[in-house]
Formats: C-alpha cells, sequence, structure tokens
C-alpha cells in the first residue's frame, strides 16, 4: 500500500468520529439548558413559598450646628454704568475688610455672585422701554466657625453698605456621621416594627430579604432675606445629642435636624 494510500485509510477512520460529535454536541446543550431552565422554575417557586413581612423605618438626629453660612448681598444703582460699578466695589471692599478684622479665615469667604444689567421702565401709552439705570450686584458667602460672632457680624456689613442677607443656615461639620447614625436607627426602627407586627400574627421574623435606603433628609434651618424658613420634622425615632443650642445675643441656634428613612423586608417564620 503506497503512502498516499495510507493516508486515505486514516481519514476515513477519522470521519465518523468527527460527525459523532457533531450530532452530541446539540444533545449536551439541550439537556444543560433543560437543566438551567429546571433550576430557574425551582428557584422561583421556592421564593414564592416564602412568606414575607415589608417593613419601613424612619429616624430623626438633632444636632445643635457648629458653623453657620451667611449669604451677604451689596446691590448699588445708576445711571452710569462705571459709576455703579465703582460704588459697588467700594462697599464690597468696606465689606471684606470688616470680615477680615473679625479673624474670619480668608478661605471661608468667597464672592458667589456677581451681575450688571440694565433697569427699564415703559414709556407712558407705548409699548417702548426707557433704561432708567443700571443695577450692580455681588454676594459674598461667609462661613462663619464661631458662631458667637454671628449677630455682629450681620449688623455690621449691613452697616457698611450691603443691602441683603439672602441666607443664615445653620450647619454642622460632622454631617457623615450623624447621617450614618440616623441610618443605623431607622434600620433598628424598623426591626422593632417588623418584630411587633409579626407577633400579633403569632409569628416570627427571620433573615431580610431585601433592604433598601428610600431617602435620607439633611435639614439644616435657615432664613432668607423675606424671613422664610424650613425645618423638617420627624415620626419613629428621634436622638438628641444632647446640645442645648445656645442663644447667641439675640438669635437663636437651636438644633438642625438629619433624617433617614429605610425599607426592609424579612421572612416570616
Amino acid at each position: 500500500m503506497s503512502e498516499g494510500q495510507r493516508g486515505c485509510i486514516f481519514l476515513n477512520h477519522q470521519y465518523p468520529a468527527m460527525k459523532k460529535i457533531i450530532l452530541l454536541t446539540p444533545l449536551l446543550i439541550f439537556i444543560a439548558s433543560a437543566a438551567s431552565s429546571l433550576t430557574s422554575a425551582q428557584s422561583k417557586n421556592d421564593l414564592q413559598d416564602v412568606r414575607t413581612i415589608a417593613v419601613s423605618g424612619d429616624a430623626e438626629v438633632k444636632v445643635v450646628p457648629d458653623e453657620v453660612l451667611i449669604s451677604i448681598g451689596v446691590e448699588t444703582e445708576n445711571k452710569n454704568l462705571d459709576a455703579a460699578r465703582s460704588e459697588n466695589d467700594r462697599r464690597t471692599g468696606e465689606v471684606l475688610a470688616s470680615l477680615k478684622a473679625m479673624n474670619i479665615d480668608p478661605k471661608y469667604i468667597q464672592t458667589d455672585y456677581l451681575s450688571a444689567e440694565p433697569r427699564y421702565e415703559y414709556e407712558s401709552g407705548t409699548n417702548r422701554k426707557k433704561e432708567i439705570f443700571y443695577a450692580m450686584r455681588k454676594t459674598i458667602d461667609v462661613t462663619l466657625k464661631d458662631l458667637s460672632k454671628l449677630e455682629s457680624l450681620v449688623s455690621k456689613v449691613l452697616s457698611l453698605g450691603a443691602n441683603s442677607i439672602y441666607q443664615v443656615q445653620f450647619r454642622t461639620t460632622e454631617l457623615r456621621k450623624h447621617k450614618d447614625q440616623a441610618r443605623m436607627l431607622a434600620v433598628r426602627a424598623a426591626r422593632e416594627k417588623a418584630q411587633a407586627m409579626a407577633k400579633e400574627l403569632g409569628q416570627n421574623i427571620g433573615k431580610p430579604r431585601e433592604v433598601r435606603e428610600v431617602s435620607e433628609y439633611y435639614s439644616p434651618w435657615y432664613s432668607n432675606r423675606y424671613g422664610r424658613g424650613r425645618d423638617m420634622r420627624t415620626q419613629n425615632v428621634m436622638q438628641d445629642d444632647g446640645g442645648s443650642g445656645a442663644t447667641e445675643g439675640s438669635v437663636a441656634i437651636g438644633q438642625i435636624s438629619i433624617r433617614a428613612q429605610v425599607s426592609i423586608t424579612f421572612e416570616l417564620q
């Protein structure tokens, strides 16, 4: 037998084996797919058989603030734009100098807003606008760490030509810590609620199936130049950090609220 013939015999022996492998592959895929579908269906049935109870928990932590953000507005008006800008620069400079004299760190002082715009009025009996003057406005944000200086700061800047105090916002520098604390209390409240409800049904709660944070709120008390304010209150759990919220002069510092809400689904046993 020649070399070429032996090669042909070798190829003829290999072909049936390859054909069996090709034929077996779809069968294996089908079996694996069927097993996977059976497992998935079984898992869904298992989940449907588990009895659960879903509850929510709310908590609030009340904290005495340790800093305050003040927005100071300086606005000037003049028929001449350069005159309006010059006057605004003078007043703003005096306000900044007074803040420096109060030993406020420059990194806590920032010009937040700057605008220059013409002001108009309509001519009587026509739709034509008549230019009256230019308005120049700057807003300076100040973060005050010593809250005892708040009242004197406001009085000083208003006497130097500031027109408005846009907001006085009390804050805490330990916001993350208090948020974590509020979240932990909300989880505890949810668990206690689930236990109480399950007990009334003659059941016990098991492991949690689902846990999610619904929302969290940081509710600093603040007022703006229109005298409005907001203060979000709580339900379920409230914890006081023990501070008293001192009164500085005629300014009551009070407390600020940090809230958290969670939703948890427990197994019933």
